[in-house]
């Protein structure tokens, strides 16, 4: 090794550049605990050095929106004097590492997101992806995130309302965990992390302090190896879910009372980052006293209490007179609470150490200085090959009742009962729409009862398959899915927060992915009015140099002004007339029938036509507002064959379904497009459905009736399907636990 490898700066991952940025930034030299603040905070994780200039394309106002991004979390007005703050965050490293301890801290950090905005904390939801379940390693990542997820959630009195999985085998030894909470809160309410007010005084809350998760932030920027894995576990926090629960409930009862005029979460960079954050947002500094932290371990140095990811703590910005009241409401909880320091006016923080002055640094510098790289990019040599497989080539299927099984029985779209048990034991008042009789969750949207028979929708919609064949694609149909979710439910989307998982930016395919996938998201959501209000970059997923499929997830909310009318996800009574709204553009390429009964990933995405998107959403609120329909189902991964099926194991009942003929019965199964829902309405409403549609110039199509025991579809007079539903049950219920075992 020679001398410059061995310099500091580059072993804590900064390169030559930063470090000469940093030597201008301060005037000087910086000493070790400074590189060691710089290191966190100029991380990617920190920083968003690789992606804040391709982030500036997304569309971040609205008419709703409170709070965008750049806090702890996105706050949208619901009326009423009530909003909803939310966020989505990904735990992907330390899950790969440690499951059971990775996404329960990835549950707990945002959480507490929720909470420093001054919100409880209502609902979480999960966005997963794992290696494919027959290998034993990929099972036992799932088993325990899952159980991690659950124990939190459980422990914490907050129900998982839903989310999705899937298992590819690009996900084998870089899991990818994104936890979603939403919360509620008064908007006067309304609390930021800021650190204002000359003299206010710095408290830290909540658990004591020790060395787990020292450069967790560090850690997250760099590519997954065995040698990483094994030797770096310090990274990997640990969570104390019955703290947790303390530390929520102590930091909105200072809130309540008006007790802080600052709250920030301690995540990602511990101290440092909340410090930093706190005081560049204010225009503010701050003096630190670390012998004032409370810490649970002896000898730790300056640099391992600024930058421990110890859980559970939060830090608040205090009047004086109003510490020993705002001290109270957590010691009365059992947790330390304990004035670190105080607001400074000259910008920048001071920490000392032992009497000694052992960093001195701009907050602006830290917390907003790092540079803003836009990394060359290409397209991949695959794209162009992938597209161009047309899967018709392939010889037809001849039994579409066995094909229907398969994907059915597919983990990307089988039951998951099993994985959200519990959930009904934490918090009744959340009805999840597309809960199956025995609890399997459906793939649809939540719904949160509020005030005045109103209720709050949220849903989380992504497919990483999609987005690796088409990025720009891919990542619109997720933002459209996530938003047509919510229409299914009879909702407005208010708005959006997008965690966004990708490879090493530095990479030129990677970084077009990247690219490709945030520009998408941007014209979907100026197409339906939809401002992003916070999220969440997640490079370097990547282990031995296998990246990934970029993996953008989007999370949504929504307002059903009349919950009363929600429409059930299933066909919920005998006799409906079936209809399918929306586009007729559809594809195998990247399809769950492709993937599952052929095991091929490839293919074309079809178009998408966003105008029709938004008048078929419009269209959607506007039936469910008069109450027309008995179901309404969005059609995604498997084609219109599975989400008739779908329909009928949520409703525990049949239909019988006639379609055109046509020369590939398979595509009209289970070829997948956007902008097509599922609906059913009285027959007596059908000319209303009709008239409506036509308005709307949404293409509506009869499709049968529902009723009986059985699913039969006929293509061009020829009966291919004919399933019980009881049958399909079994193999929808049983695929995840038998492939877990």
């Amino acid at each position: 090794m020679n001398a410059k490898d061995e310099q500091p700066w580059r072993q804590l991952g900064l390169t030559e550049g930063e470090y000469e940025r940093i030597r201008k930034d301060l005037g000087r030299e910086p000493n070790l605990v400074e590189l060691n603040i710089y290191s966190v905070m100029w991380s990617e994780h920190c920083s968003y050095k690789h992606s804040r200039a391709a982030l500036r394309m997304l569309p971040v106002e609205g008419p709703h929106v409170l709070q965008g991004p750049g806090e702890n979390a996105g706050v949208v007005d619901l009326g009423g004097g009530l909003g909803a703050a939310f966020k989505i965050e990904s735990h992907n490293h330390p899950t790969a590492v440690e499951p059971f301890q990775g996404a329960a801290t990835g549950a707990g950090g945002i959480i507490r997101d929720i909470v420093a905005m001054g919100a409880r904390p209502a609902a979480l939801l999960g966005s997963l992806r794992f290696g494919p379940l027959e290998d034993r390693r990929s099972r036992y990542l799932f088993e325990r995130a899952v159980a991690g997820i659950n124990w939190y959630a459980k422990e914490t009195g907050i129900p998982v309302a839903g989310g999705e999985i899937y298992f590819e085998e690009c996900y084998r030894g870089n899991p990818l965990v994104n936890a979603m909470c939403v919360g509620l809160l008064p908007v006067e309410r309304l609390m930021r992390g800021r650190a204002s007010g000359e003299g206010n005084l710095v408290l830290l809350a909540g658990a004591l302090t020790g060395r787990d998760g020292i450069h967790g932030v560090t850690f997250a920027s760099v590519e997954l190896t065995a040698e990483i894995e094994e030797e770096e576990r310090p990274p990997v926090q640990v969570g104390d879910a019955a703290l947790g629960k303390a530390l929520l409930e102590a930091t909105l009862e200072v809130i309540e009372k008006d007790l802080a005029v600052g709250v920030q979460d301690l995540g990602g960079a511990g101290l440092t980052c909340a410090v930093t954050e706190t005081a560049a947002r204010a225009g503010s500094g701050i003096e630190l006293e670390l012998d004032l932290v409370p810490l649970r371990e002896e000898g730790m140095t300056a640099y391992e209490i600024l930058t421990s990811e110890s859980q559970e703590r939060m830090l608040l910005i205090v009047e004086p007179e109003k510490r020993a009241e705002a001290a109270a409401a957590f010691e009365r909880r059992g947790l330390s609470c304990t004035v670190i320091g105080r607001v400074a006016g000259d910008g920048m923080v001071t920490v000392k150490h032992h009497g000694e002055t052992v960093a001195r640094v701009p907050a602006k510098s830290v917390a907003e200085g790092a540079p803003v790289y836009e990394p060359a990019f290409c397209e991949p040599e695959y794209y162009g090959r992938l597209a161009a497989f047309d899967p018709l080539e392939l010889p037809q299927v001849d039994n579409l009742n066995e094909a229907l099984l398969k994907v059915l029985g597919s983990p990307d779209v089988a039951g998951r009962a099993w994985i959200q048990s519990g959930r009904g034991e934490v918090n009744d008042d959340v009805s999840i729409e597309g809960d199956l009789p025995a609890g399997t969750g459906g793939g649809g949207a939540a719904l949160l009862p509020l005030p005045h028979g109103r209720a709050l929708a949220m849903a989380v919609a992504g497919n990483g398959r999609l987005v690796y064949l088409d990025p720009y694609r891919g990542a619109i149909f997720a933002v459209c899915e996530a938003a047509r979710l919510l229409a299914c439910a009879g909702a407005e989307p208010l708005g959006i927060t997008d965690g966004l998982n990708f490879g090493n930016p530095e990479k030129p395919e990677v970084y077009w992915q990247f690219k490709q996938a945030v520009e998408g998201i941007a014209d979907a959501c100026r197409a339906l009015s939809l401002p992003v209000v916070g999220g969440n970059v997640s490079f370097y997923n990547e282990v031995e140099g296998e990246a990934i499929y970029p993996t953008p997830v989007i999370g949504a909310v929504g307002l059903q002004e009349n919950a009363a009318k929600s429409c059930s996800p299933g066909f919920s009574r005998d006799g409906d007339l079936i209809y399918l709204l929306g586009a007729s553009s559809i594809s195998l390429g990247g399809s769950q029938y492709l993937k599952s009964c052929r095991g091929r990933v490839a293919g074309a995405l079809p178009q998408i036509d966003l105008e029709l998107e938004r008048r078929l959403q419009e269209l959607l609120r506007r039936i469910i507002g008069e109450g027309l329909p008995g179901c309404a189902r969005d059609i995604s991964g498997g084609g219109l064959a599975v989400a008739l099926a779908e329909c009928c194991l949520l409703g525990g009942r049949g239909a019988a379904v006639a379609l055109p003929a046509a020369d590939r019965p398979e595509l009209t199964l289970f070829g997948e497009g956007p902008s097509r829902v599922a609906i059913t309405v009285k027959p007596g409403s059908s000319q209303r459905l009709e008239s409506l549609a036509r308005e709307a110039a949404v293409p509506a199509v009869q499709l049968g009736q529902t009723g009986g025991d059985r699913l039969r579809i006929a293509v061009g007079g020829q009966e291919l399907v004919d399933l019980t539903v009881a049958r399909m049950w079994k193999v929808y219920r049983e695929a995840i636990p038998c492939l877990s075992q």
